[in-house]
């Protein structure tokens, strides 16, 4: 987290919070707020989530673990990380992350370490997305998906992954910017 800076804003102040859904995708609150300032907004909805998991994943022969899936929001197939939820038994982010990797690809072992911490949009929901980099993973059984997840495995070379993001065949921001990070990584020599 960045420190704060003498100038920075205020907090706003929960005047009152009335859940509208409790579900587990699609919890959603709103909230009576008054800012520094003294104004008031009335109606500041908030969407709730558990904390979210990605996987920068690197097979031992250097290919990029990607999935490619129907995304129903936006009715289209495009390429992405392997990512998930937390589930309450989860003793830790990272533990998350590896049953998903395992779960949608099949792969696990490996080096892991935090790559990221990324919010889908800090105005409209209150969790994070923490995404680790798992190098020099290993096939160690086949793939099981959740069932309402279809999705099929594309090892990917560094350059394909390249040529997928600048043709705009990956669209899902969380999982875009942290394979950015990890391809500037790579490219100025601070991996491993």
């Amino acid at each position: 987290m960045t420190p704060p800076h003498p100038d920075d804003p205020k907090p706003w102040t929960v005047l009152s919070s009335e859940y509208l859904s409790r579900k587990f995708w699609y919890t959603v609150r709103v909230d009576r707020v008054q800012l520094p300032g003294g104004a008031i907004i009335p109606e500041y909805w908030v969407n709730e989530y558990v904390p979210w998991v990605n996987v920068v994943a690197v097979t031992v022969e250097g290919q990029i673990l990607l999935v490619r899936q129907y995304r129903h929001g936006i009715g289209q197939v495009h390429y992405e990380i392997p990512a998930g939820t937390t589930d309450a038994d989860d003793k830790s982010l990272e533990e998350a992350a590896r049953r998903e990797l395992l779960e949608e690809t099949g792969y696990g072992g490996g080096r892991w370490s935090p790559l990221m911490t990324l919010s889908a949009n800090p105005a409209l929901t209150n969790n994070l997305t923490y995404t680790f980099l798992a190098q020099d993973v290993v096939l160690m059984g086949e793939a099981n998906p959740g069932a309402s997840e279809d999705l099929r495995l594309h090892p990917t070379s560094v350059d394909e992954v390249e040529t997928l993001l600048d043709r705009g065949e990956m669209i899902q921001s969380l999982h875009v910017a942290p394979l950015m990070k990890f391809l500037c990584k790579l490219r100025t020599g601070q991996l491993r």
